[in-house]
């Protein structure tokens, strides 16, 4: 059985992976924002290893969270599900940054750099990355300069989290790296009347994060409900794989090796 972590496990497609993957008998450890969300996992931590609490729109709580992390040993898997969607406003972190950025793709970075390195990575991405080219020379990602546009925002945070999973797959061989666009689920960030399947929408990851399959595990997958997808070309252009690393890098203080 495999050790997986899962950050954003309080609702939604995190906690139906959890659920999940405890149903098989895999060892998990829960996530939440804070330690009201973590309450709501009552029923869950029961049966897990563990829950860790940290806010990932903070730089120093994801700094906190990633050591919380490695007390429990190494993981096999770390699926970062964690996400906020369309922000009205460019709400801004401790740090600074917009809060879009940095729970969609400066979260997941920093937790890959300082969580102990696992088997097996996988990153919630989104269909929408396809519509996130509007700052494609990566020099405005945080958005300081443009006008807001929450779309917009989300998109390309998707289209670097995406980026960043398939640099993975590249960089470092020995890690099986995914992307995962779950689709438009219904849940309290999709909305009730969201068309898509939830289940398929969370056992896609856990499927990666798991299986034995010679599909699942070729590193390197852009997947949809478990069928491998053609991402947006951008994701898979080792130039841009090098210049996002190096822009979030500067952004974080911590540079991936």
């Amino acid at each position: 059985m495999a050790r997986i972590f899962i950050t954003g496990s309080a609702d939604g497609l995190g906690r139906a992976a959890a659920r999940s993957l405890l149903d098989e008998g895999h060892e998990v450890l829960l996530h939440a924002r804070t330690p009201g969300r973590a309450d709501a996992l009552a029923d869950l931590a029961t049966r897990a290893v563990g829950v860790v609490v940290g806010d990932l729109s903070s730089a120093a709580e994801t700094h906190g969270l990633a050591g919380q992390v490695n007390r429990f040993g190494r993981m096999d898997a770390v699926i970062h599900n964690a996400g906020v969607y369309l922000e009205p406003v460019r709400a801004s972190t401790p740090e600074g940054h917009a809060r879009t950025l940095a729970v969609n793709t400066l979260a997941p970075y920093l937790l890959t750099a300082l969580i102990n390195r696992p088997d097996r990575l996988v990153y919630l991405s989104s269909g929408m990355h396809r519509a996130g080219g509007g700052s494609l020379e990566l020099d405005d990602i945080d958005w300081t300069r443009r006008r807001w546009n929450p779309g917009q925002a989300y998109s390309e945070s998707k289209l670097h989290v995406a980026t960043l999973a398939l640099a993975l797959a590249r960089r470092w061989p020995a890690v099986q790296s995914h992307a995962v666009d779950p689709g438009w689920v219904p849940t309290k960030m999709g909305g009730p009347g969201a068309p898509d399947d939830l289940e398929m929408g969370h056992l896609t990851q856990t499927w990666l994060a798991t299986s034995n399959d010679p599909v699942a595990t070729a590193s390197g997958g852009y997947w949809y409900h478990r069928k491998r997808q053609a991402p947006a070309p951008r994701t898979l252009d080792p130039g841009f794989q090098d210049r996002l690393l190096d822009r979030l890098a500067e952004l974080t203080g911590i540079a991936l090796f």
